[in-house]
């Protein structure tokens, strides 16, 4: 059985998502404020965590963040707001993906059970990955590390999920739909912006100058490509 960890303070909603969530067959423990679902996440066998952006104690932000130092699961971030802010801070923060509220609680299990398929299958087909080269710029699969002219530079999960997908279909143009759906394995439901902030952040770390970047084009009307 699958293990979710729901970090929200507010019992009605808390208890309306660990209810839906039960029913598909997971377990789930909820934690009512940042400092609590943190020692929970750290030291309980979670699959996935849910956090909540306003949090007592300690934020949404600085949780996913904290888990993410020491844990390589998915992190969905439930907030009320859809702020550029809120959304850039959180993705690039570690978190995996974000569903704001009000929202179904049909698409909240959809979303949870998208992120463990996808995180299982990248986990358990490890062996079948290799490494990828390009112009100083190597991507090793099996332990999920990227380096730059030898020096390593430290991405979160679904920023090299998204590295080494294109990497490994160079000079092919995916939009932001395809991506979304590709790599969080729904559907885009208007939520390119999730896309565009990761390869933003990707640019940020592996390009010598984001604004003019080697290796992760834009081709403008149609999406992102990685140049060989």
């Amino acid at each position: 059985m699958k293990k979710i960890l729901i970090v929200e303070d507010e019992r009605l909603i808390a208890e309306l998502q660990r209810d839906y969530l039960e029913i598909d067959g997971y377990g789930v423990e909820i934690a009512e404020d940042g400092e609590a679902g943190l020692d929970l996440a750290l030291n309980g066998d979670f699959d996935l965590v849910l956090i909540d952006l306003m949090l007592p104690k300690l934020n949404g932000f600085e949780l996913c963040r904290r888990i993410r130092e020491k844990k390589d699961i998915p992190l969905l971030m439930v907030t009320a707001k859809k702020e550029d802010i809120d959304v850039v801070r959180g993705l690039g923060l570690g978190a995996d993906d974000y569903i704001t509220k009000p929202f179904k609680p049909a698409e909240l299990v959809a979303r949870v059970k998208a992120h463990l398929s996808r995180y299982e299958r990248l986990v358990g087909t490890k062996e079948k990955r290799n490494e990828i080269h390009v112009r100083g710029l190597s991507i090793d699969a099996d332990s999920r590390r990227v380096f730059k002219n030898k020096e390593e530079i430290v991405l979160t999960t679904k920023e090299f999920d998204l590295l080494f997908y294109l990497a490994g279909h160079p000079n092919r143009v995916f939009s932001k739909d395809q991506l979304f759906e590709l790599l969080w394995g729904i559907d885009a439901m208007g939520d390119s912006q999730t896309v565009t902030v990761h390869v933003r952040k990707l640019r940020e770390k592996i390009e010598t100058t984001p604004a003019d970047p080697q290796y992760i084009e834009t081709v403008w009307g149609a999406g992102y490509r990685f140049k060989l």
